[in-house]
């Protein structure tokens, strides 16, 4: 009996995942564009330094030798983060203190966790993974990362490149990149993690005429457009690809990304 529900649990979990739509929360989308006061994001680099490592295509982090000290730093940067009212900033400074808090977040939930295989192991019984609770507050708000990440990013920039920018922890997401995103290094990183994903296996891999993408551009296909328009944003950073008619898979690894 315990084996059946445990297999019923799980089949419920995959069968019924499906990615949140975009829909803005009005209270997120002012900013001060006379602010010239940038935010540091100087502790979350500290972490990126000493615990992200390049392997071959992945970017892994080594969650299993952070050390105390080390995740009070991460701890600090996150304290710091809660302590801002990022609507006061302008939007540049508000889409890198976003990007940064998510994959943050995402960084704390794995090591208050670990060890464990996949993020999707964690949040309620009946949740594929810890997206849908609350993490964090910030300006009197209480938010998850789906609301960062489904109702912040992608409704106010509408740049379908955040999706290589925010990262989930597992091996079939867009690699967490090494440098902290800046209001003036974003543009540079959100080109270089669409380049990086995009070449990768993980990202396209053709193989015998038959093309496997990432399940990212299955879940937000509304985000890359129609078939033509994915295969040109695909064909923007990966120059040889040719127009495509073929069946298209789609695959999606959530083992953890640890090193």
């Amino acid at each position: 009996m315990k084996i059946l529900i445990s297999s019923l649990l799980l089949l419920f979990s995959f069968n019924t995942f499906a990615a949140p739509k975009s829909e803005l929360w009005d209270y997120w989308d002012v900013s001060n564009e006379k602010n010239a006061t940038t935010i540091s994001h100087q502790h979350w680099q500290q972490t990126l330094d000493k615990y992200l490592e390049n392997q071959g295509e992945y970017s892994l982090f080594d969650y299993a030798n952070v050390t105390n000290s080390d995740e009070k730093i991460l701890n600090s940067y996150l304290r710091q983060m809660r302590r801002i009212d990022p609507r006061e900033y302008k939007k540049s400074e508000q889409y890198a203190y976003w990007v940064n808090l998510y994959n943050a977040i995402t960084v704390k939930i794995i090591l208050d966790n670990y060890p464990i295989k996949s993020i999707t192991k964690l949040g309620g019984l009946f949740s594929f993974g810890p997206w849908d609770e609350e993490v964090i507050t910030v300006a009197g708000k209480a938010l998850t990362l789906n609301d960062i990440e489904h109702r912040i990013l992608r409704p106010i920039w509408n740049d379908p490149r955040t999706h290589y920018a925010v990262n989930c922890a597992s091996f079939g997401c867009p690699n967490l990149q090494a440098k902290a995103f800046t209001a003036n290094n974003s543009e540079q990183l959100l080109n270089k993690a669409a380049t990086e994903f995009i070449n990768s296996k993980k990202g396209v891999l053709i193989t015998n005429n038959k093309v496997q993408l990432s399940s990212i551009y299955e879940w937000f296909a509304l985000d890359f457009g129609n078939q033509q328009q994915l295969f040109a944003h695909l064909k923007k950073y990966r120059p040889e690809l040719k127009p495509f008619k073929g069946d298209i898979s789609y695959e999606y690894d959530w083992d953890l990304n640890k090193q």
